[in-house]
């Protein structure tokens, strides 16, 4: 991904995750996987496990430790009614934030159109 991408996927990652951790529960390398498995090659396992530390620390997930058939319990992160909460007003504000920015790039190929019919 370029740099441009990953500083915007780092504002919306943590919708992100509360969205897959809506579908169901996991641990960190599981949702690592889901994510380059749909694209976002450049995530690295370090920066999901730092945001579901915050993510726990903020109360959005409950956490349960699981054994492992390789070493040591996993932590399985599962969205609870605060995060489900922190979700919604994620999606709300993604939705008034990706419409205002579609607008704006509507209104500039509107602006461009203008430009060539005027030249």
């Amino acid at each position: 991904m370029g740099n441009q991408m990953t500083e915007m996927l780092k504002g919306t990652l943590e919708g992100i995750v509360l969205a897959i951790l809506a579908r169901r529960s996991a641990y960190g390398y599981e949702i690592t996987a889901w994510l380059r498995d749909r694209g976002f090659s450049d995530i690295a396992e370090g920066t999901i496990y730092a945001l579901l530390v915050r993510v726990e620390q903020r109360g959005f997930v409950d956490v349960a430790k699981v054994p492992s058939e390789k070493g040591p319990p996993r932590k399985v992160y599962s969205l609870n009614a605060k995060g489900r909460e922190q979700l919604a007003e994620f999606w709300r504000t993604w939705t008034v934030l990706a419409d205002r920015i579609e607008q704006l790039h509507h209104d500039d190929d509107q602006q461009d159109d203008n430009q060539h019919q005027g030249a």
